[in-house]
């Protein structure tokens, strides 16, 4: 099993993204719904999920209405409106600890970044 966090950096402000909201999807079910705090992370992300099972998941995060609320013009319809990240957690070899699956995500309006972070 493995446990997995997220954090948000506005690249037009340049801090974290506080107040997006995110949800955290496995198929059809949402297993988290949250929101950014200060620091741009989801504490409770982690918390409510705990040890999570190998799998395809995805990470949805609210970028249009996060930088309406910042009053940042959009075009109509926004070139971002919803930010899916689908990942997947690798099997973890019998007797092993499960890692740690940390997805950042770096955003402005017109376009955004993430990878596998520590």
């Amino acid at each position: 099993m493995s446990t997995l966090s997220t954090h948000v950096l506005d690249l037009v402000s340049g801090k974290p993204a506080a107040g997006m909201a995110i949800s955290l999807w496995a198929g059809q079910d949402c297993l988290f719904r949250g929101v950014t705090n200060a620091d741009g992370r989801c504490p409770d992300l982690g918390q409510q999920t705990g040890d999570m099972q190998a799998g395809a998941y995805r990470l949805e995060f609210s970028v249009a209405d996060y930088f309406r609320n910042r009053d940042i013009a959009l075009s109509d319809p926004p070139f971002l409106d919803v930010v899916p990240i689908a990942f997947g957690m690798a099997q973890v070899a019998k007797g092993e600890k499960g890692g740690h699956y940390h997805v950042p995500l770096l955003v402005s309006p017109y376009g955004f970044s993430t990878y596998r972070g520590s």
